[in-house]
């Protein structure tokens, strides 16, 4: 792998979120109690896409809560008018520094809406424009730090306004979470070694699933593999697959293919019944194969695509290996004006 892996360190990177999820789900009933109709989650690449999955769950649950995700560039262009009394809108930046989502706080200064920001440290950009700030600390985890503390936050939400029987259960589950990540890193590196040395050469790969599991294909297709490796990579919904996208698969194609355990798996199980009948280039995850130890039955669904994302991870680090690419190299990112 491209950097030696430290169970101890991953888990450590993780256990101020940990902590902190208490905290994160006491401003949740706090901000409901207040009064809340509406949900707007708010970012750019990674942090955006992770807040998609808590989106997912707010939509299969709430009967009244609104809820919507918006990319920050576009929150400030578009100025909706529901961004007034009764909106939350829940901002994510690792270094709390992204410009677009720094704007995004600023520009909601003006308006009577209430804002969140989920960040590393206080004394960023971020945490600084928004009304409340939910720090993990400096973590080389944030992907998944922001996923327990968005959980612990909209859950606390979704609870007090709209009675979610999960939340007390969601809530156990964090705490061994870390531990199911770490695990899924552990059982994917064999794979993730193999996988790399078959497929080191391509340089298209497309990365599907479904539901909340796009959130995890957007993450490993655009981030992971087209900004940290120049990949030609793409994420595909399935259920969007066979609405053009199908239509490019031959035998040559590599397809990585995620299933998840919430309720549009047979959406993905589809794609992947397809694509097994075209070409045997496949790297299929499917979440239910990760023993995920410590986490309810019932939340596994919940946090099923952060999971895959950590059993994806190793694949990225080798494939940098072979590649002799770092996933840290950078072509413009940070180098040029843009």
């Amino acid at each position: 792998m491209e950097e030696e892996y430290n169970r101890e360190e991953f888990i450590g990177s993780l256990e101020e979120a940990v902590r902190q999820k208490d905290a994160a789900a006491s401003l949740g009933m706090e901000l409901a109690h207040r009064g809340i109709e509406r949900l707007y989650f708010c970012g750019c690449g990674a942090p955006l896409h992770a807040m998609s999955v808590a989106k997912y769950w707010v939509e299969r649950v709430a009967r009244d809560l609104e809820v919507r995700l918006c990319l920050a560039a576009e929150l400030i262009h578009q100025d909706p008018p529901a961004l007034g009394e009764g909106t939350l809108v829940i901002l994510s930046s690792d270094s709390g520094t992204t410009p677009e989502t720094v704007q995004a706080a600023e520009f909601l200064r003006a308006k009577p809406c209430a804002t969140v920001g989920i960040t590393q440290h206080a004394d960023s950009p971020l945490a600084q424009a928004v009304d409340h700030a939910l720090l993990y600390g400096a973590s080389q985890q944030g992907y998944f730090c922001r996923a327990i503390m968005q959980q612990a936050l909209v859950g606390a939400i979704l609870n007090e306004l709209e009675g979610w029987a999960l939340h007390d259960e969601a809530m156990r589950s964090l705490n061994a979470l870390p531990e199911a990540l770490a695990d899924a890193v552990e059982a994917s590196q064999p794979r993730a070694a193999e996988e790399a040395r078959t497929y080191r050469d391509d340089r298209i790969l497309y990365v599907v699933g479904s539901g909340p599991c796009f959130s995890t294909a957007y993450v490993m297709a655009i981030c992971m593999l087209m900004e940290m490796q120049w990949m030609h990579s793409f994420p595909i919904q399935a259920a969007e697959f066979f609405h053009g996208p199908f239509e490019v698969i031959d035998e040559t194609m590599p397809l990585i293919l995620l299933l998840g355990e919430d309720p549009s798996r047979p959406e993905a199980e589809r794609v992947v019944r397809f694509c097994r009948g075209i070409t045997e280039r496949l790297m299929v995850y499917d979440s239910s194969d990760l023993e995920m130890r410590g986490i309810s039955k019932d939340v596994r669904p919940l946090v099923a695509p952060f999971v895959l994302q950590a059993a994806l991870d190793p694949l990225a680090q080798e494939l940098a290996v072979w590649h002799d690419h770092p996933l840290s190299t950078r072509r413009y990112m940070g180098k040029v004006e843009y």
